[in-house]
């Protein structure tokens, strides 16, 4: 069997060498029929050169286009190259190259989709807020897919020709929880193995995400976006259910001021009460649609 290992780059010329020559000495010591792919995606650094001079092909972006980009790049190169199975790392070396093989088997005994959980292997470093941020990710996924999911951000996985080519990940922001959603809403087979998650290399800085507060909005946002996508009754029926909610305790009190004083209240508050109400009441049936459409 085939096998591609792919790695989305943006300017990791720093780590990109050291983590390719770890990556090569795994596969040629286990005698895979692999090659490695890296993703550069518009880097300036020099990212490129440098992986090429280390022996992996190297497919480059002409400018940043983001991790979803650079995933569905991945995969439309490794179809073409004839991969039977696909193996995602990242270029930091925060996932180590030894425990690819434990990913491939997984594979090979008939999984179509082996993640390498961070939680339920050890890890050297995460900010708590990132770590918060993941967990929540987590308990998400396995609310909507009804599947315990432990690592939903993880960026170490490995998958077959076939399911890659039937589940193409249409997001523009990330792959990381799309794929999994998706893996498991199709029945496909999924497993999750324990993986180690060492200190980033380089200067230590994500290059994804500017900081603690930037990360938590983008996180926040991608949760929302998550939920809109895949239960959209939900998503509208809360937020109908707040206008609607909001616009009943009006009219309580309008009625509550009419019982004790005989006073009518004024035509604004009357008018504001109806249109929370029937805002309210048209969220929650776009919800319904939504939800008909989805299915």
């Amino acid at each position: 069997m085939k096998v591609i290992v792919t790695i989305p780059a943006y300017n990791e010329a720093k780590t990109i060498g050291p983590v390719l020559q770890d990556i090569i000495k795994v596969m040629d010591s286990n005698k895979y029929d692999y090659e490695v792919l890296v993703v550069d995606d518009g880097s300036r650094d020099g990212t490129a050169e440098v992986a090429k001079s280390a022996g992996a092909r190297v497919v480059s972006h002409p400018k940043n286009c983001g991790l979803a980009s650079a995933f569905r790049t991945e995969i439309e190169n490794c179809l073409k190259l004839g991969a039977d199975i696909i193996v995602h790392t990242d270029a930091d070396g925060q996932y180590l190259a030894k425990e690819i093989p434990g990913l491939i088997k997984e594979v090979q005994k008939g999984y179509d989709l082996v993640l390498g959980s961070r939680f339920m292997g050890r890890i050297e470093s995460m900010p708590w807020l990132k770590r918060f941020g993941n967990k929540a990710f987590s308990r998400v996924i396995s609310n909507i897919t009804k599947f315990r999911i432990t690592d939903g951000q993880t960026g170490f996985r490995a998958f077959t020709r076939e399911f890659a080519d039937k589940v193409r990940i249409q997001s523009t922001h990330t792959y990381t929880q799309e794929q999994i959603i998706r893996a498991l809403k199709e029945k496909y087979r999924v497993k999750e193995i324990p993986a180690y998650f060492a200190r980033r290399g380089g200067d230590g800085k994500s290059r994804l995400m500017k900081g603690p507060l930037d990360y938590a909005i983008k996180a926040w946002i991608n949760i929302l976006r998550v939920y809109r996508d895949y239960e959209p009754l939900k998503f509208f029926g809360l937020i109908g259910g707040a206008f609607f909610g909001l616009g009943f305790l009006v009219g309580l009190w309008l009625i509550y001021l009419f019982a004790t004083t005989g006073v009518i209240g004024r035509t604004p508050t009357i008018i504001l009460c109806m249109l929370l109400i029937s805002v309210g009441v048209q969220i929650t049936l776009f919800g319904f649609l939504a939800d008909i459409f989805r299915k």
